[in-house]
């Protein structure tokens, strides 16, 4: 799944039903994987994206990897202590 360039507080819900939806066609064991690279603005919305998309993967089976973070994103998940969720394949 490909990120937009925004994923702030003002496009969360929306993402979040966007993460559900392809999710719900990836088979057990696949690796789903969460393309950040267009990102340019971000807040902490788009880290709680990023493990509420971990937590979902690891429910259905699915391997997560995150690709592409911006240095801001992987600034915030160093802050809050969770960079190793968002390793390249976890």
């Amino acid at each position: 799944m490909k990120l937009p360039a925004r994923a702030t507080l003002d496009e969360a819900a929306a993402l979040l039903a966007m993460l559900e939806n392809e999710l719900a066609g990836a088979g057990q064991g696949e690796v789903f994987e969460l393309d950040a690279s267009a990102l340019q603005e971000v807040d902490s919305s788009a880290l709680a994206l990023m493990i509420e998309a971990h937590r979902l993967c690891a429910q259905r089976g699915l391997r997560f990897r995150a690709s592409g973070l911006p240095a801001k994103l992987s600034e915030l998940a160093r802050l809050y202590g969770v960079e190793s969720l968002l390793s390249p394949v976890a």
